[in-house]
């Protein structure tokens, strides 16, 4: 799904600058519309933009969506800032204030702590920051540019190593400047347009800033804007006062899916006997760790658990699927959870970050928390053999039953596991686990 953030320059209600806007967003399929200062004024009705829904805000900043789409939830915690509920990931595009540096680095203050109240739901922060990440971002007449003050870039820094956030465009070469203008006679340059992503998510999102948009014949701005590549599936909308759908018109159906029920409990294995995983857990890690205590989180059908308990271990399992009949413990402060090939089936990387923080509530400060899933590389070949279907950041492994698979790394386990207070244990042993992924983490003491 791809989203647009850009900043209009007040053009939307210009006939001409509408119909380059409305063709450029057909041609690359935008599903949805962040704009900055996208009308003018502010108050007035939004003008019309063939195609696209109209979801929120006004003059400053403003959401449209693909009429195929539904509205997401639209609100403005502050006057520079929207937030968008874009299925599993928040979406905060934000406006901050072009004249005084005072004014930005408050304002990136107070979007860390905006950041900080998602509770560590995935999240993409977008927009015209109107400053320089970094001396080189910001130029004038050929020289580095004094209009970003280093309160502003620590600031930003601050924001992004809290809400482990990574800056999609600032890579190490030369900067990608996103708008370029003339000022007395000489040119300043600047990549002040920004796309700001949770870390778990950036390596797999493609991120573009389009210049097209502010240069040559076809352009309606005076800022490059931004193209994500989200793996996001939206709740489909047809509208109520048609004859026919869009997809009955057009003849293909929309690109948005409507929802399908997931059925993780049914890639639950069978088992007679406790997995490699379970042995090698008290194989190489309960005795030189010292647990006496194990919660198995998501236990399936309990195999593991009787595993562990003849391992001498005080063990108990839980599992959402209230058919496998493991209730929820009434207990916490466990030495050691368990949660083997879960985080793999669950379907977007809220679920997953949900799932860690739910095992990391029932585990001791210090103790510990092991993770396995199916690896990367072993997911793409049985999506290859098995013919999968691509959906959100991995794979249908069956639709018909509703059952998703994604390869899940150590890496993206434990960039995960920071939103659940944890992160890796030093000095704990590894598990001979080949062909999947497995992580040991710690809990830290409050």
């Amino acid at each position: 799904m791809l989203l647009a953030s850009i900043n209009l320059n007040k053009r939307l209600g210009a006939d001409g600058a509408r119909a380059r806007f409305a063709a450029w967003l057909r041609a690359h399929d935008v599903a949805v519309i962040v704009a900055q200062e996208p009308y003018k004024p502010a108050d007035r009705r939004p003008p019309l933009l063939p195609g696209y829904v109209f979801a929120g805000g006004d003059g400053h900043l403003a959401t449209w969506v693909r009429e195929d789409i539904a509205a997401p939830a639209v609100s403005a915690p502050t006057g520079w800032a929207q937030r968008l509920e874009l299925g599993w990931l928040t979406v905060l595009q934000v406006h901050l204030d072009a004249y005084t540096s005072a004014a930005r680095t408050t304002q990136l203050g107070e979007l860390a702590a905006l950041a900080a109240a998602e509770g560590g739901r995935p999240l993409l922060i977008c927009g015209d920051f109107n400053l320089a990440p970094r001396p080189q971002d910001g130029l004038h007449d050929g020289e580095v540019s004094g209009f970003t003050a280093d309160t502003e870039r620590k600031a930003l820094q601050h924001l992004l190593q809290t809400a482990w956030l990574v800056d999609t465009t600032g890579t190490d070469g030369e900067a990608e400047f996103t708008f370029e203008r003339l000022f007395t006679g000489k040119l300043s340059r600047f990549r002040c347009d920004l796309a700001l992503l949770s870390d778990h998510l950036a390596a797999g999102v493609p991120v573009a800033a389009r210049h097209e948009v502010r240069t040559g014949p076809q352009a309606f701005t005076d800022h490059s804007a931004m193209l994500l590549d989200l793996p996001l599936t939206l709740e489909v909308a047809e509208p109520d006062d048609v004859l026919f759908a869009i997809s009955d018109l057009t003849g293909k159906q929309p690109a948005a899916a409507g929802a399908r029920s997931y059925q993780p409990h049914k890639t639950a294995m069978s088992r007679q006997a406790a997995s490699p995983a379970a042995r090698a857990v008290t194989g190489h890690l309960t005795g030189p760790l010292g647990v006496r205590t194990v919660l198995d989180h998501g236990c399936g059908r309990g195999a593991d658990v009787a595993h562990y308990r003849a391992a001498g271990l005080d063990a108990d399992g839980y599992d959402p699927h209230e058919g496998f009949g493991w209730p929820r413990p009434e207990r916490d402060g466990y030495d050691l959870v368990t949660q083997m090939f879960v985080l793999n089936v669950l379907p977007d990387p809220g679920a997953r970050i949900r799932a860690l923080q739910d095992a990391a509530a029932f585990v001791r400060p210090g103790g510990h928390v092991v993770v396995v899933t199916r690896s990367p590389e072993e997911i793409t070949k049985a999506a290859a053999g098995g013919s999968w279907t691509a959906h959100h950041d991995g794979y249908w492994s069956s639709e018909g039953k509703g059952t998703f698979q994604r390869g899940i790394s150590a890496a993206e386990t434990a960039a995960l596991a920071r939103h659940a207070g944890l992160a890796p244990a030093t000095g704990a042993a590894g598990l001979t686990l080949p062909g999947v992924s497995h992580i040991v983490l710690v809990k830290s003491e409050p």
